[in-house]
């Protein structure tokens, strides 16, 4: 006896609800005519994950409610088909004039017009860029439900994601009967992630007995992604099947029953590198935010230096080469081979590319202040001015034409605040906003032996990824004259900032005391530029952003 199972892999809108609705059913129509007679979707797929503080309005509730009800009235007449769709459902009400929350994270499964059941999420995380507590109430109950063709049907349990991470709604739906797991996920993607939900699957089938099947999200939302990477395992904790990743997919999953035993196959895409998931994760995340929020495309200020060129290469295989333009805006401190390679770089990747020169405008500032800064040496006010004035104009010119402005700055100048308010931080998306200065080098690298969008050529000049990186905002400026070494302010970054190591601990791991005393003090005092930053792709399992929630105002110094 055998059932398929489909997992669709979809990429999903956060409140379109008529739009989520349409490709649910388009994706069960398609498996059903594939012989699928259970099709798995993503957590809240109804709805987007995550729909955030729309979960306390009434009217978005109301709505989800309807769009599952136009989910299940239009597969009425699949025969036998189960779908299962996540979705919010409840509310809030009032018990002398204290508000009570009854809102679940939920799932329900639709069988031929009906609801046969519904399962409410157990396990509500509260951490990392996770807050489902302040919108959901927990659930308390399993659910076990039978799919396939009359007279051959297997015993599905469900779960959603955080659920099975912990062991007890495993093992008390393998005591109700469940033959099946069928996990439904929404976890935002971090390099390595999808090795570690598969190990931690792993180890829940070995620990209940009951094969597994994982129907996770992809798609960009704002600062997360989410990778796919579906995948089903055998009893044993074998690889069954996995979808690839970063794109929308159907993975079929055939089930085998002999007997008691089950026996699952599926396809299985092939293992990827990291560096090749964080490119993909960066690619999916411009090219869903760009197109969710209806930009037409997008501008960057092209320095000549390494940041910019690697956010010229992921724009362009996002969006193509007609959506990307690049301004080249050179200062009094710019040497001539920035505006070098960056023409070099543009005309490699065939994007519109022009030059804006900031002397006249920085000129002018400094006559206007002349009076005020009477007797006083030029320093980072300076400095500031003139990316200040880039800032602006890269601003205007999206204004004027409507594409948004990617930033450039990476997590270690971010950290440290090595960067400009309202100068080089002017803008709507930062792109490697999460990623270290080393891993900006190191990724730039992987692009330049890898293609594929099919290009022809390797993005990034050679030279803008071998020379000295610097500012160009005084004369003979390099990054390490006012930073420690980028290898060591980024282990530093690493330890304090992602793992929550201790100063004494980073000290004691061999790293000078000066070089952890002044990294960790520029963390602090700069929270407040970090707090102004444009949003940003998060690849890491701590960004800055809802990992990261210290006071502005904040006396405390280990």
């Amino acid at each position: 006896m055998t059932l398929k199972i489909c997992v669709a892999q979809l990429n999903l809108v956060v409140g379109d609800l008529a739009g989520n609705a349409q490709k649910i059913i388009l994706a069960a129509r398609n498996a059903y005519q594939e012989g699928a007679r259970l099709v798995l979707t993503p957590e809240l797929s109804i709805c987007g994950y995550a729909a955030e503080d729309l979960f306390l309005r009434a009217a978005f509730m109301a709505a989800c409610d309807d769009a599952v009800n136009a989910v299940r009235l239009a597969l009425a007449d699949l025969k036998d088909l189960c779908v299962v769709v996540g979705h919010p459902t409840g509310g809030d009400h009032r018990t002398r004039s204290v508000a009570v929350q009854s809102r679940f994270n939920a799932a329900s499964v639709l069988c031929e017009g009906q609801v046969v059941a519904t399962y409410a999420k157990r396990e509500l995380p509260n951490y990392q860029v996770f807050d489902e507590r302040r919108y959901f109430t927990p659930g308390h109950c399993v659910c076990v439900f039978e799919a396939g063709k009359q007279g051959a049907r297997v015993k599905v349990g469900l779960l959603i994601c955080e659920d099975a991470w912990f062991e007890a709604p495993a093992q008390e739906t393998a005591q109700a009967g469940a033959e099946l797991l069928a996990v439904i996920n929404a976890s935002p993607f971090h390099v390595g992630k999808g090795n570690e939900r598969e190990q931690m699957m792993r180890e829940r089938v070995l620990a209940c007995g009951l094969p597994l099947v994982y129907a996770h999200l992809v798609g960009g939302q704002d600062e997360v992604v989410f990778e796919g990477h579906s995948f089903a395992l055998n009893a044993d904790g074998t690889l069954a099947g996995r979808a690839p990743s970063f794109i929308e997919n159907s993975l079929l999953v055939q089930v085998n029953k002999a007997l008691k035993a089950i026996f699952l196959v599926a396809p299985i895409a092939p293992d990827r590198s990291p560096d090749a998931d964080l490119w993909d994760a960066l690619v999916l995340g411009v090219r869903d935010y760009i197109n969710k929020n209806g930009f037409p495309g997008v501008l960057l200020g092209l320095s000549g230096g390494i940041d910019s060129a690697l956010v010229l290469a992921i724009a362009v295989d996002a969006l193509g080469k007609d959506r990307v333009r690049t301004v080249m805006m050179p200062s009094p401190y710019t040497a001539d081979i920035s505006w070098i390679d960056a023409r070099d770089m543009a005309a490699r990747v065939g994007v519109r590319y022009d030059e804006l020169s900031i002397v006249p405008e920085f000129e002018a500032f400094k006559a206007t202040l002349a009076g005020e800064f009477k007797g006083l040496a030029e320093d980072t006010t300076e400095e500031n001015i003139q990316a200040r004035v880039r800032g602006t104009l890269l601003m205007a010119l999206s204004n004027k034409f409507g594409s948004i402005v990617l930033t450039t700055g990476n997590k270690s100048e971010m950290a440290t605040g090595y960067c400009t308010l309202y100068g080089d931080m002017a803008g709507g998306f930062a792109v490697i906003k999460d990623l270290a200065k080393t891993t900006v080098f190191r990724l730039a690298r992987w692009r330049n032996a890898h293609d594929p969008y099919g290009t022809g050529q390797a993005p990034i000049p050679e030279r803008i990824i071998t020379r000295p990186p610097s500012a160009e905002l005084r004369p003979d400026q390099v990054d390490q004259d006012s930073l420690p070494p980028y290898e060591v302010l980024d282990a530093i970054l690493e330890r304090y900032m992602e793992n929550d190591e201790s100063i004494e601990q980073i000290i004691a791991a061999g790293f000078a005391p000066a070089d952890v005393e002044r990294v960790t003090w520029l963390i602090k005092i700069n929270e407040y530029k970090r707090r102004q930053s444009p949003v940003g792709i998060r690849v890491t399992h701590r960004s800055f952003g809802k990992d990261w929630r210290y006071p502005i105002t904040n006396k405390f110094r280990a």
